[in-house]
């Protein structure tokens, strides 16, 4: 049966996705480019909470929007429209009795008024200062009643314009980052390496001359997996992880522990800068599969300054 209805749903996605009026779409997208005010979404139902879910990915892409739920227009919150502003009807059949009675009201306001339907016969396609079709060929639902596909084209078809409009308008990550400065996103756009990096106390430092054997403990007490090997003026000199003394052990047995931790170390290690952003941290100790880093010393003018740890960015996200 889940077969059957993911084919189904296919073959109404591509009835869409082929009948779409692309040159109206371009004129729809050129007049919410040009609106100087704000593009106020409606709808009844489930129509209803797409414009909203659709009102609330344009407000955080960089367009002023909101969702105005048909009842609250109608008592007050028509006072904040005016003609600068954009009224988008969301509607499957076009006749909802509730939109058509606030339609006038929208016009007296001289806002412009937008239709998204299903059904080019309805009152709302042929009222409305522009309107498209979303074609819809037939609902999911087995009696071609609830909101199926129709929403889920709605849907499409907001999200097709959200993302056109972001990119007519050059929108950039350090704007997404100013929109979204909470949750998953925000941190992935926000989040910086000085954000999380170990300093202080928490440093594995050690210095040319020390012997493997004597920092053992070091290695393991710090509970980094690396030592930083530097100057006493803190510049980075080398880096010995776990790897380097397994690698040491396999090539000199036990004589590894008698070794200075310069004549074993990794010279011109990788690291990072604490201004850099956390995502890009771990894009750089992922970026060779073949030897990934949980550890990167932060350097600034030369000089060590924190660790960050791949646990730790993971932890943050």
């Amino acid at each position: 049966m889940i077969r059957e209805l993911l084919s189904e749903q296919r073959t109404y996605l591509r009835y869409f996705f082929d009948h779409l009026d692309v040159e109206k779409t371009e004129e729809i997208l050129e007049k919410l480019l040009s609106t100087r005010g704000t593009i106020v979404l409606t709808g009844v139902g489930k129509s209803g909470i797409i414009a909203q879910k659709l009102a609330m990915s344009l407000l955080s892409t960089g367009t002023k929007a909101l969702y105005m739920p048909s009842t609250d227009a109608l008592h007050g919150d028509l006072g904040m429209l005016n003609r600068e502003d954009i009224f988008l009807f969301l509607t499957k059949s076009g006749n909802t009795e509730e939109l058509i009675r606030l339609l006038p009201f929208v016009k007296n306001k001289q806002a412009s008024t937008i239709a998204f339907v299903s059904n080019k016969e309805g009152k709302l396609y042929q009222l409305c200062d522009l309107a498209i079709e979303l074609p819809t060929k037939r609902e999911l639902c087995p009696f071609d009643l609830a909101p199926t596909t129709s929403t889920e084209v709605q849907l499409i078809y907001g999200h097709l314009l959200v993302v056109a409009m972001m990119i007519r308008k050059k929108f950039t990550r350090k704007d997404f980052a100013r929109n979204h400065p909470a949750g998953s996103i925000g941190k992935q756009l926000c989040l910086k390496v000085e954000d999380l990096m170990r300093k202080g106390s928490e440093l594995p430092f050690c210095y040319f001359g020390e012997k493997l054997f004597d920092l053992l403990c070091r290695l393991s007490e710090k509970k980094s997996g690396c030592l930083f090997i530097t100057d006493k003026e803190c510049r980075l000199l080398g880096v010995f992880t776990d790897g380097d003394l397994r690698r040491s052990m396999e090539q000199f047995g036990n004589g590894a522990l008698e070794k200075k931790i310069e004549e074993v170390m990794t010279r011109s290690p990788r690291f990072v800068h604490k201004d850099l952003l956390a995502r890009r941290a771990l894009e750089k100790m992922e970026e060779n599969a073949r030897n990934p880093i949980t550890v990167m010393p932060v350097v600034e003018e030369g000089k060590v300054i924190g660790m960050i740890r791949l646990h730790d960015i993971l932890q943050a996200f």
